[in-house]
């Protein structure tokens, strides 16, 4: 099957780089040339544009910025979809969106994925992160085997435009984790702690999170650096909120994260990473959370294993039917 990949930025070239490293043919496109040729010389073919690649791959995944990005490509390609095409969206998008660019590639015979990752850059880079997958359970079929290359825990989360919600909802939860984090650090510095003392105490507890390990690390370190800005948690809170709305769930915790990121923005600029939303505390309490031995950014340092379809609990029976 030859894959076209378009979006090379802090995720894309990773998740395009576990296919090119697992023998896929891949051709690949961003608006950054120099991006392109970086997988050209690995083996890569350079696509023209949105519209060639979808004409001559079987299937083309775009990893964008926004919705208004993957709109924008998508009427691009969009003349050039036919039968037995895929289009598959791991942009973290909005559900509403992901089914109407889709049920424009469906009204001309293709089938449509929304296929967001989740798990951290450093996950992506070695084919280790979570992929989950929102279509019919025969177009899951038909990508699964390149979605166990790109990740190791692929789930089918149901029809069209599901994945995009879980996967808005899962960020969400990653930037309460983030918060409270940076909350309990400044805590236990202005109480007197050891922060090395502190993150061990976290990490073996029952205040453990995803969140913890991984960007409480770059916090201590200094570099804050986990491949993620303010701008982009904003747009992932707003997604999960806008959900929230519609479903006429009254949130309290998610509108003041809004508000907290809002703040961290105007402060700090909207391309400010994510982690230093700590640096609002920082600044409030003239504490500084650093400590030796964490490292500036985060590497997976579990070896690549073959990806596999995880069977949601409770239906392992229907599944075996």
């Amino acid at each position: 099957m030859k894959v076209g990949f378009i979006g090379l930025g802090n995720v894309g070239h990773k998740l395009s780089g576990s296919l090119l490293r697992n023998g896929v043919d891949l051709t690949v496109y961003d608006l950054n040339p120099d991006l392109v040729q970086a997988f050209v010389e690995k083996g890569a073919k350079a696509g023209e544009n949105p519209a060639q690649l979808m004409r001559d791959c079987d299937a083309v995944i775009t990893c964008l910025p926004s919705p208004a990005a993957s709109d924008a490509v998508m009427q691009e390609m969009l003349p050039e979809v036919t039968t037995g095409k895929i289009w598959m969206e791991m942009s973290t998008t909005d559900e509403a969106e992901a089914k109407r660019l889709g049920a424009m590639v469906i009204e001309r015979g293709g089938a449509a994925v929304d296929c967001p990752v989740s798990g951290g850059c450093h996950r992506a880079d070695t084919g280790n992160i979570a992929i989950f997958a929102g279509c019919d359970r025969a177009t899951f079929e038909r990508i699964l085997p390149f979605l166990t290359t790109m990740g190791r825990r692929i789930l089918h989360t149901g029809e069209l435009g599901s994945a995009s919600v879980l996967k808005v909802l899962t960020n969400y939860l990653a930037t309460v984790h983030l918060v409270a984090n940076a909350e309990a650090l400044v805590t236990a510095a202005a109480a007197g702690m050891d922060l090395n003392t502190t993150y061990e105490a976290i990490k073996i507890s029952s205040g453990n999170s995803f969140s913890h390990v991984t960007e409480s690390q770059v916090i201590l370190n200094g570099s804050r650096d986990i491949s993620f800005t303010m701008d982009l948690v904003k747009k992932d809170v707003g997604l999960f909120q806008e959900i929230a709305e519609r479903s006429n769930v009254p949130l309290e915790v998610s509108p003041l994260i809004v508000k907290i990121f809002e703040d961290g923005i105007a402060r700090y600029g909207d391309r400010e990473l994510s982690p230093n939303i700590i640096r609002r505390l920082e600044d409030a309490t003239g504490q500084s959370i650093l400590a030796p031995g964490f490292p500036p950014e985060m590497l997976d340092d579990e070896p690549e294993e073959p990806g596999y379809e995880v069977i949601p609990q409770g239906k392992e029976l229907k599944a075996a039917e």
